[in-house]
């Protein structure tokens, strides 16, 4: 790794960065859904599997839906997809409707347990005999798609499965004893190999409508934070257009998680208070951390070095996450920059600094300590640095970038122009205002990246370089 410029960072008036509150949702094409599609069967092949069994819950549905555009909302779903592209989707009784709706062709099978308590279960078939109707009997491999490849250094990975257990069950009864059952979630989020890492111009501009979305409903909640008012009334701003929320809002100030409290509630802002800030929609989460003050004179004496001890580092490392990424660098050079501007012994974060996004905040992470994997163009990263220093509020400036090299950037340019124009606003922006030298594969998906007011209630004064 290249030493690192060290950044000299200061807090001083910057104007706010622009949003885009009317920004209109891209839909996926039909060309992408059939792209998908190619991608899982490519890995199921040199994979040797001939059948994959995809599970999906309102929680865990993005591996299912990236192949049929909708999850099962209050029920929960497979999808057995064959090598051979044949697809059946074993739906509950009030999802059974979305199958004619569905993004891949298909052929349904109810299968009523599923389905909510106590609806009916006039369908006198079993899930082992729904399962056998997609001929999964026949199979001599079976990978297993929940929602989490497991990577425990001590345990067969392979051979621990997230599903039900009535759903695992019945699997295992009905594929042959010689057949072989394994975990193959990697296969959509793998690495950097996984079929869902890499996005196409069209998934790019579908998911910058997310992080968009986020980031312009973070700028309100923080302009909008203001003495006495209620968790509650700063929440309003983080949710808009009736868009699902894809993590737990957050609108907590002062003493987090009181009575096991994980949403906001009638708790009103004081002076001084710790806070924090996120929400987060598919293609982007926002979210800030700091103090409700206008200065350092507003903290207890004890935390009136808040900038020096915590801020400061923590942008630094933002910064140095900005202008150290790109196509080409493996995670384990990221991990390593980051620890060498924010020493995590000294800081206290311990959680990968840095992971991929798409349907869900959190999808998989190729920035870990020794991971060879590679940054591609494609890619939906978000910056995800959480600093934890004993006796002060936290720093947190977490958004979402895309990298994309000069073919990408040309694909978005001419058949995204309204979604181009808004990721070169943000460049020039965090560019200019800012002073953070953005490689030209970095398109900005959020509003705010870069941008962190570590007070509050002083709506002018920002972080940035000099």
């Amino acid at each position: 790794m290249e030493p690192l410029k060290e950044k000299n960072v200061v807090l001083k008036s910057v104007p706010q960065p622009q949003v885009f509150p009317d920004a209109q949702q891209v839909e996926l094409l039909d060309e992408t859904l059939q792209l998908r599609r190619d991608r899982v069967l490519a890995r199921m092949k040199a994979s040797g599997h001939d059948y994959l069994v995809i599970y999906a819950d309102k929680e865990h549905g993005a591996n299912f839906e990236y192949l049929t555009g909708f999850i099962p909302r209050f029920e929960e779903a497979l999808l057995v997809l064959a090598a051979s592209g044949k697809a059946f989707l074993l739906l509950g009784n009030e999802n059974m409707k979305m199958s004619q709706h569905a993004r891949i062709a298909n052929q349904a099978i109810c299968v009523p347990h599923f389905s909510l308590p106590n609806q009916p279960m006039d369908n006198p078939m079993t899930l082992a005999q729904a399962l056998k109707d997609t001929g999964i009997h026949h199979a001599s491999s079976v990978g297993i798609v929940g929602w989490k490849m497991f990577t425990s250094p001590t345990e067969n990975n392979e051979q621990i499965f997230d599903l039900p257990y009535f759903m695992m069950n019945a699997i295992q009864r009905v594929v042959s004893p010689q057949a072989k059952i394994c975990n193959a979630t990697h296969l959509f989020i793998g690495g950097d190999s996984g079929a869902r890492v890499i996005n196409s111009a069209n998934e790019i501009a579908h998911y910058e409508y997310g992080a968009n979305l986020a980031s312009t409903c973070m700028l309100q909640a923080m302009n909008a934070v203001e003495l006495n008012k209620t968790e509650k009334e700063i929440g309003h701003y983080l949710t808009a257009g009736g868009q699902p929320n894809n993590v737990v809002t957050i609108a907590a100030f002062g003493q987090r998680f009181k009575n096991a409290r994980l949403y906001p509630g009638e708790n009103r802002i004081t002076l001084s208070d710790h806070a924090s800030l996120t929400t987060s929609y598919k293609g982007g989460l926002s979210s800030r951390g700091g103090y409700v003050a206008h200065d350092q004179h507003d903290l207890p004496p004890d935390q009136q070095n808040y900038l020096s001890a915590v801020a400061k580092p923590y942008y630094r490392a933002v910064v140095a996450w900005l202008e150290y990424i790109a196509i080409g660098v493996t995670g384990n050079d990221i991990y390593q920059c980051i620890e060498t501007v924010l020493p995590k012994a000294q800081y206290g974060w311990h959680l990968n600094p840095g992971h991929l996004v798409a349907d869900e905040e959190w999808m998989s992470s190729p920035i870990y300590s020794g991971s060879q994997a590679k940054i591609h163009s494609g890619m939906l990263l978000q910056i995800d640095i959480i600093p934890s220093v004993a006796g002060y509020a936290g720093a947190s400036a977490e958004e979402c970038v895309a990298i994309a090299d000069a073919e990408l950037r040309e694909q978005i340019a001419c058949e995204y122009p309204q979604v181009w124009q808004r990721t070169q606003q943000r460049r020039a922006y965090i560019i200019e205002h800012l002073n953070i030298a953005l490689g030209e594969d970095i398109l900005p998906l959020s509003n705010l990246v870069g941008y962190l007011r570590p007070y509050l209630l002083n709506k002018e004064m920002s972080l940035c370089c000099e």
